[in-house]
């Protein structure tokens, strides 16, 4: 047996009385109807958030949430019930509480089979066991006193530390059984710089799913440089131009916008109901040539990969856009099944009390074969964007507008001066088909990354080359 699956049923069956034939009691009360599809999915997790402000741990938080859902599905229709109650009886009333949707008839036997995992892709370590508190005091003052050494500008200092320990057990009507050990972390950081009665900000940090050990004295001094020199350029910024313009996009955290403007139109459910622009168009050309994306939940150790998704399918890698051309999308097992299409280990739920549905983990645009320098080197007049804060996008249209943390303007292939308050306003569907020039340096962004999606959210990663943009993307500004 594996370790996870071990942990799983120590941890949530076992505690409260539960084995294998219960479970399949709890199934024969779901089947009674006819159903296409049921499961349960139990989750044990603990959380912790520290902040420090002012050299002072100001606030911190602690919480322990565990509990089980209940889903049965028939045809196009979900009935869905959870309970913090752990038990058979809870499991039986839930039962009870979703099958109505059924048809009556149906069997409740089944052979049960466990998920054979590869190699884990990340350690099964509790992470806020990883430090005593009073070490995590101390990694946090160690981040504010690294950023204030760095410039004596810096007057602010906001740090934050966060970690969560996930157990999960999925147990499907057909009798497959899986599980995993989920260990996340984050350690950002925040400055405030002043000169001169101006003030600017600029944040750094990182994470993914391994233990606080990650954040050594070489990486935490890495995020309060980035911070500060971050903010130190923004004092230099100049107001953003405005209008239609070249647009670069710089390598790994800008993958962003490929994650909201386009990942989110690639996904299962927004293309069964014809709600997303890329809908029915699987064979066609939707980006240029060169341009391939795809999702990876199998990265080790990244902040959105996952051994096994939230209905107990391996996470896999899959090619949505090839060379521009159409592949295929993102499915959960609902969505699969009424596409008449495969899995591909994309069903995720923020927690026990919420629904799986079609999610991204790793959204990536693979290399091209540009410099970076070459690419910079060609635009006669534009915008880099460096890095990215937060945006928003229309999944229907694909009209996106985002924020840009840190840009440059660009004039005959020389950065002249950064700019703030620079807006980028474009379509994605649009938008991939005038990428002119693809880098060879794609990174993945630093581990930071959280997506939302009606009302739920989860942890993602997103990466991508250097790319030229020609045309498609307006710059909002000031200047």
């Amino acid at each position: 047996m594996n370790a996870p699956l071990t942990t799983a049923q120590q941890t949530l069956l076992t505690p409260f009385g539960l084995d294998e034939n219960q479970l399949e009691t709890v199934f024969g009360e779901l089947m009674r109807h006819d159903l296409d599809y049921a499961d349960l999915y139990f989750q044990y997790s603990r959380a912790e958030a520290w902040s420090l402000d002012e050299g002072i741990v100001k606030s911190g938080s602690f919480n322990i949430d565990q509990g089980v859902g209940v889903r049965a599905i028939s045809g196009e229709k979900t009935a869905f019930a959870y309970s913090d109650d752990i038990g058979l009886n809870p499991l039986l009333d839930a039962a009870r509480a979703t099958r109505a949707i059924g048809r009556q008839g149906g069997s409740g036997t089944a052979m049960i089979s466990r998920a054979l995992p590869r190699t884990s892709l990340y350690a099964p370590v509790d992470p806020l066991a990883s430090l005593d508190e009073a070490a995590k005091v101390v990694l946090l003052e160690k981040l504010e006193k690294a950023a204030r050494a760095i410039d004596k500008r810096v007057v602010q200092v906001m740090a934050s530390l966060a970690s969560e320990y996930e157990v999960i057990f999925i147990a499907r009507h057909d009798g497959h059984r899986a599980a995993d050990v989920r260990p996340l972390v984050r350690l950002s950081v925040q400055v405030i710089v002043e000169e001169s009665g101006r003030r600017e900000q600029g944040s750094a940090g990182g994470g993914g799913r391994f233990d606080y050990g990650y954040f050594t004295d070489a990486v935490v001094h890495d995020y309060a440089q980035k911070a500060v020199d971050q903010a130190l350029l923004n004092l230099n910024a100049r107001p953003a131009p405005a209008g239609e313009m070249t647009v670069v996009l710089g390598s790994g955290w800008p993958g962003i916008l490929l994650h909201e403007a386009i990942g989110h139109g690639l996904e299962g459910d927004f293309n069964r109901k014809g709600s997303s622009a890329f809908a029915g168009r699987i064979g066609e050309r939707v980006a240029a040539k060169g341009v391939t994306v795809i999702d990876d939940g199998t990265i080790p150790d990244r902040r959105g990969s996952l051994n096994v998704d939230d209905e107990g399918n391996p996470t896999q890698r899959t090619v949505l856009i090839e060379d521009g051309v159409l592949k295929g999308y993102l499915q959960d097992s609902l969505n699969a099944r009424l596409m008449g299409m495969g899995l591909t280990g994309n069903g995720r739920r923020e927690s026990y009390a919420h629904l799986p549905m079609p999610r991204m983990t790793n959204t990536i645009m693979l290399d091209g074969d540009r410099d970076p320098a070459e690419i910079l080197a060609s635009v006669k007049r534009g915008l880099y964007a460096v890095n990215f804060g937060g945006g928003q996008v229309d999944i229907t249209s694909g009209k996106f507008v985002f924020s840009a943390a840190e840009a440059w303007y660009v004039e005959d292939g020389k950065m002249l001066y950064p700019v703030k308050g620079a807006t980028l306003i474009g379509n994605g569907p649009d938008v991939l088909t005038k990428v002119s020039m693809i880098g060879n340096d794609m990174a993945l962004d630093p581990g930071v990354g959280t997506c939302g999606k009606d009302g739920q959210s989860v942890p993602v990663g997103v990466g991508q080359p250097t790319m030229r943009i020609d045309g498609g993307l307006t710059v909002g500004g000031t200047g």
